[in-house]
């Protein structure tokens, strides 16, 4: 399986997908194994349908939450997130704007980035429901290193958890996560 980065050792990370143009659910799924192809793909949590945030005048989300390890560092993730979006069809924007596929990095390990370009963890992660609720089935324990709580505390407190359900069964219909990834996660 590819893992491009060089020598950088390998690192968890967590990232959110969200899609609210065209189809959704192969727009989850194109990602992934877009994704897939730079990291190793090692959870994935169900699909959940949400609110849109901030322009709210827009389709409804689908949203999941991933964990990879990847030998890629910060930077080299963020622009291939970035790339898969162009390719995907992301167009420049305002804010909040709708859009085919939206791919943030939450945590990388443990570690703390503040830079003009890249903030880890997401600088709004804390705030938002659609990211905590599809986190905390996966890793609930996992501590956010700036406020010191786990997900699941975050999760269990954030507001707008009425805005984000289960989508269908909770699962990609047209994604076998297991043939992406070669085996059962």
């Amino acid at each position: 399986m590819p893992l491009s980065g060089g020598s950088h050792k390998l690192a968890t990370v967590y990232l959110c997908l969200g899609s609210n143009l065209g189809d959704r659910e192969k727009s989850l799924a194109q990602a992934l194994a877009l994704l897939f192809q730079k990291a190793k793909l090692e959870k994935i949590s169900s699909v959940y349908e949400t609110e849109p945030v901030g322009y709210k005048e827009q389709p409804l989300f689908l949203n999941v939450v991933c964990q990879i390890t990847t030998k890629q560092n910060p930077w080299e993730l963020l622009r291939l997130a970035k790339a898969i979006e162009i390719r995907m069809g992301r167009a420049p924007s305002f804010p909040n704007a709708p859009r085919p596929i939206d791919i943030d990095i939450l945590f990388y390990d443990n570690k703390v980035i503040k830079t003009q370009d890249l903030t880890i963890p997401h600088p709004r992660l804390a705030e938002r429901a659609f990211v905590l609720i599809p986190l905390a089935e996966i890793a609930s324990d996992l501590i956010h290193p700036e406020l010191g709580k786990s997900v699941i505390e975050l999760a269990d407190k954030v507001k707008g958890r009425s805005e984000v359900w289960k989508w269908g069964n909770g699962t990609l219909g047209g994604l076998n996560v297991s043939t992406i990834c070669g085996r059962t996660l």
